[in-house]
């Protein structure tokens, strides 16, 4: 098994690049989608962010709000903290528990928003960093997703630099491309991976690039 980290700053295309990988064969573990999962109505996750913020994080319905809860952290970094100890841990078990079903010989890549910022690299056989240029990150959130430029401006503010993803990175692919480019990019990327999953790889302390 090859256990990858896939990460990158909000709106460099990371959602894009593990749908391409999961279409090559990869097995994915979305830790976005484990992070809704924990804090579903119900849960433990849920009532611990309930003590931590308050009611008033919940919608109508009883689910999250997370629009409402990401305006709160996402512009205060202590109140970010306390959100991450609740869910980080339970997206950690979690995530373990989909990795002990994933086959010997197979290609599991982690799809980590925050692995730079929590110190995750080391959990990871390599680290494939999705990397663009800020004025890029902040044209698709405000014209893709909606964002206000301010709201845009502190979730990107609110994440590792760019500098320091790229520290980390053992591949690195450009997304400041079209998606026929990218898509040709992940392929190369996914052909490296299937090479070292099967024992073929090179040290993998040497850095890789695909540009």
């Amino acid at each position: 098994m090859l256990k990858v980290g896939l990460t990158g700053g909000i709106g460099a295309g990371k959602s894009e690049v593990s749908r391409l990988l999961v279409e090559h064969g990869a097995v994915l573990i979305d830790a976005d989608r484990i992070a809704r999962e924990v804090v579903a109505p119900g849960t433990p996750g849920l009532a611990a962010v309930v003590e931590a913020f308050g009611e008033d994080v919940l919608a109508a319905d009883g689910s999250l709000d997370r629009p409402k809860l990401g305006s709160i952290v996402f512009a205060d970094a202590e109140r970010l903290g306390v959100l991450n100890s609740i869910v980080h841990p339970l997206v950690g078990a979690r995530s373990r528990e989909l990795e002990d079903g994933a086959a010997d010989d197979a290609v599991v890549v982690h799809d980590v928003p925050l692995l730079t910022e929590n110190g995750l690299a080391e959990l990871y056989d390599l680290v494939v960093v999705v990397d663009t240029a800020p004025d890029t990150q902040l044209d698709r959130l405000v014209r893709l997703r909606g964002m206000t430029e301010e709201d845009a401006r502190a979730r990107m503010a609110a994440q590792a630099t760019r500098g320091q993803r790229l520290e980390i990175a053992d591949i690195v692919i450009d997304n400041d491309v079209p998606l026929e480019e990218l898509q040709r990019r992940v392929k190369d990327v996914w052909d490296e991976l299937v090479r070292r999953a099967h024992g073929t790889q090179e040290d993998p302390s040497s850095r890789s690039a695909q540009e």
